[in-house]
């Protein structure tokens, strides 16, 4: 059995990653890895199935115990992928989605040179600005720390294999499963 391949999609909050990701992995079937988070849950966000949703406590201890594939602080909360979510997956022959912070994005990419890094954006920072506000979920200090943050997120583009401009949600899964379509059938 072949390994499975493995996409690590970043880029700024607000860019459409998540509701892009939802739905490429349900066209083609392919697993998001769940990530743990010190964050509160957003309205309508499921333990186990959005995010691991864990006390600061809880998310280091599992820093202790090196359960942590990569992980980083962003906008004030720990974000991390366990090494179990990705592990098992990839052994197993099926392909894996990592949507996670670029700091992330890079220090997997050190574990695993082949995965394929995807940056998403917006077309412009107003764009961007609409989008955030859009959400109703953040305060305005979160969208102002979000809008700061997303320049140093968008210096690390370049390190990134393929960038793909959120213009539309239609169009960027169709970008996004034609890059994973392509890749995947590399070793097959």
């Amino acid at each position: 059995m072949s390994k499975g391949r493995l996409f690590i999609v970043s880029g700024p909050s607000g860019a459409g990653k998540s509701t892009i990701c939802r739905i490429v992995r349900k066209q083609l079937g392919i697993n998001l890895a769940t990530s743990a988070t010190t964050r509160a849950p957003r309205e309508g966000e499921v333990n186990g199935i959005d995010y691991y949703f864990l006390t600061v406590e809880e998310f280091k201890r599992k820093i202790e115990n090196k359960e942590f594939l990569e992980y980083a602080t962003v906008h004030t909360n720990y974000y991390g992928t366990l090494k179990s979510e990705v592990e098992a997956r990839l052994a197993s022959g099926e392909n894996v989605i990592l949507e996670i912070d670029v700091q992330g994005g890079l220090q997997v990419k050190e574990v695993y040179p082949d995965a394929h890094l995807i940056f998403f954006k917006t077309p412009t920072m107003e764009d961007l600005e609409r989008r955030l506000r859009g959400r109703k979920s953040d305060s305005e200090e979160t969208i102002k720390l979000r809008l700061k943050n997303s320049l140093k997120e968008l210096e690390i583009e370049e390190k990134y294999d393929i960038t793909i401009i959120n213009y539309t949600v239609e169009k960027s899964c169709e970008e996004l499963v034609k890059i994973i379509n392509s890749n995947s059938k590399e070793e097959k």
